[in-house]
């Protein structure tokens, strides 16, 4: 095999960033095959197994063949399954070892803690089944866990709704989300809800180019895009009222407390809540098609 990469334990959005970067540093160009080794994985999120899909979309983009070695822990393998990962692998990636046997199968039930399995967005019929689905586990996740009213669940369910159609609007190309309720025990100690959209399109920079472009000039960046949309309602669009849902979807994880990241060519820029420490942006990152988005939603009260 050719060039092998190999993730951190946990592959969460920090850790999908470092395995991108060991891309980024590595010769790849010249091989064929690219192996993925997630044999000593302990931890995965949604973010981290939608942006595993999409990676492996852009290998093959490239014509590459990807061999993806699984997790050894069994827990691990378990959740990939309940999320439909390896449902969504085929095509992909070669599978070592090529066979995997569930004994115990995790099935959906009204107790689970995923709000939706990783889904695949590709037209507008998607959305309303995204939209469906998480409204019918709301109540037993949004309400049980993160205290959320009937108000707020609705403003998830728009937020939701408007990050997904921002794929098919804006990115030309098909997208995943997948969405997942945790105890984020660092300095939170509360539940949260992670919800995780990304798509191999043009990216935010291109789509708003034709409007922009001319008149930053060089200053034109993928940072740039990214700010304009998210902080200032940027959109390819001339009419009033279009294209500004990334705004909307700001507004509101803002006014929960929560956390929103977006990652775009060669740019990320975050919005950080008062429990989360770290960089707003980050300039120069590994380049990677489409657009990148992670929002996470606390529990309210307590």
């Amino acid at each position: 095999m050719g060039l092998i990469l190999v993730p951190p334990p946990t592959v969460d959005e920090k850790g999908f960033e470092l395995f991108l970067g060991q891309f980024g540093r590595r010769p790849w160009v010249e091989s064929h095959r690219i192996g993925i080794d997630l044999e000593d994985v302990t931890f995965i999120d949604p973010y981290g197994m939608v942006g595993m899909l999409e990676f492996g979309y852009y290998l093959k983009s490239l014509g590459k063949e990807v061999i993806l070695r699984v997790p050894k822990t069994g827990e691990v393998s378990k959740y990939l399954e309940r999320m439909d990962f390896f449902r969504l692998h085929l095509g992909l990636f070669i599978l070592d070892p090529p066979r995997l046997d569930f004994t115990e199968k995790y099935h959906r039930s009204s107790s689970s803690d995923v709000l939706l399995e990783i889904t695949r967005i590709e037209k507008s019929d998607d959305i309303h089944f995204i939209v469906d689905r998480v409204r019918d586990r709301a109540g037993s996740i949004l309400e049980a866990h993160l205290h959320y009213d009937e108000r707020a669940i609705h403003h998830f369910i728009v937020a939701l709704s408007e990050v997904c159609q921002n794929i098919l609007e804006h990115s030309q190309n098909i997208g995943y989300v997948g969405i997942q309720k945790y105890f984020y025990a660092k300095s939170l100690a509360k539940n949260v809800v992670k919800i995780a959209v990304m798509d191999l399109g043009i990216g935010i920079k291109n789509s708003l180019s034709p409007r922009f472009s001319s008149v930053f000039g060089e200053k034109w960046t993928d940072l740039l895009a990214i700010e304009k949309a998210l902080l200032h309602g940027a959109s390819r669009y001339e009419d009033i009222g279009r294209g500004h849902g990334l705004t909307e979807v700001r507004k509101f994880v803002q006014k929960w407390n929560g956390k929103i990241s977006i990652r775009s060519g060669t740019a990320k820029f975050s919005l950080l809540p008062s429990w989360e420490k770290g960089s707003r942006v980050h300039s120069g990152v590994t380049f990677f098609p489409g657009t990148q988005i992670s929002l996470v939603l606390p529990e309210m009260g307590g």
